[in-house]
């Protein structure tokens, strides 16, 4: 065992010391869904470095490129569990007592680069140079209740101006509005915005942390039937992807095994986030992405509360559904931030 094999094994048992300890399941076959960004990168290295094997789980990945469908999945049972955006879908998923996010993946952190607020080329030269220039343009997102919908409209309470918002479905259909023109801004993760700046397709006018400092990005969600009825199982999954976020904030955010680390690192994530570009050429992207995934999976409940309130003040969701129907809190530390 070599010196970064055995810190990221370290890494891992602290990460998960605050998880009950799980009784390990005897190969049990599950589906985890993800999306193919850096920030999913808890569940690569797990499945990769045999973390979820270790905790008794044949862990398929399936891969999605948005995050209402991965809810849709999971209360259809087609995946088991999934990392993603609270979404408008989400919530109502859970009324009905199909979901329940039982845990938290990415935060906007104090002093951590995090996700960027862009403009198009032919807005940013028409004047949109910060976000309070942003008012009456039109902000891409991928459906009305998407996380995009929801720090678009932050920023522009924030600011005092209006926004017209465009649904596009998927990451590359917005990308392709933005660099056509057809949109003037959007947020997103800093692996996608930093390239796209550098391509001078759109340039970078704002941060999201400015306006949703602590905003739990993502989070950790299963069925509630998982959630009820199989919690062995499931305190399996958060173990071993807690281990793969401990290793991924010890070499990417602490750079504990120096850039050797960082690289073979780097060299894992490709093979999930930008696979069609050579290695030389993603690396940057994927270094650019580095924000701090959520230790022990804990989840930020301050932030969900936010994110649950503007859903219903926009109609979005029933105005009397409550945290407990959205969130199961005995299987992680919750954050009150």
């Amino acid at each position: 065992m070599n010196r970064r094999r055995a810190i990221a094994l370290i890494g891992g048992a602290a990460a998960t010391a605050g998880l009950a300890a799980p009784a390990l399941s005897q190969n049990r076959k599950i589906t985890v869904g993800a999306l193919r960004f850096t920030s999913h990168s808890g569940s690569f290295i797990a499945f990769e470095r045999g973390y979820f094997s270790d905790a008794g789980l044949d862990v398929e990945l399936k891969f999605f490129q948005a995050a209402q469908p991965m809810a849709v999945a999971i209360a259809s049972g087609s995946i088991d569990y999934a990392v993603t955006a609270v979404s408008g879908g989400l919530i109502s998923l859970a009324q009905k007592g199909a979901v329940k996010v039982i845990g938290g993946a990415l935060t906007e952190e104090p002093g951590i680069d995090g996700q960027k607020i862009i403009a198009s080329d032919v807005a940013f030269k028409a004047g949109v140079t910060s976000p309070k220039m942003l008012d009456g343009k039109v902000f891409g997102m991928s459906t009305a209740g998407s996380s995009f919908h929801y720090m678009g409209s932050k920023i522009a309470s924030a600011e005092g101006v209006s926004l017209k918002f465009k649904p596009l479905q998927k990451v590359g259909a917005i990308i392709g509005a933005l660099k056509s023109g057809q949109i003037d801004a959007w947020s997103i993760v800093p692996h996608i915005a930093k390239p796209l700046a550098r391509s001078g397709a759109a340039h970078i006018i704002g941060n999201v942390s400015d306006y949703l400092p602590n905003y739990q990005i993502t989070t950790v969600f299963t069925s509630a039937r998982n959630a009820a009825e199989e919690k062995a199982m499931t305190r399996n999954f958060l173990s071993g992807f807690s281990k793969g976020v401990a290793d991924y904030n010890a070499t990417m955010i602490e750079r504990t095994g120096g850039e050797d680390g960082v690289s073979e690192m780097v060299r894992l994530i490709h093979k999930y986030v930008y696979a069609n570009r050579p290695l030389e050429k993603a690396a940057p992207s994927i270094i650019n992405g580095t924000m701090r995934l959520n230790e022990g999976a804990a989840l930020n409940v301050t932030s969900i509360q936010d994110q649950l309130k503007w859903f219903q003040s926009e109609a979005l969701v029933d105005a009397d559904i409550t945290m407990d129907t959205l969130v199961d809190s005995s299987y992680v530390k919750t954050i009150h931030a």
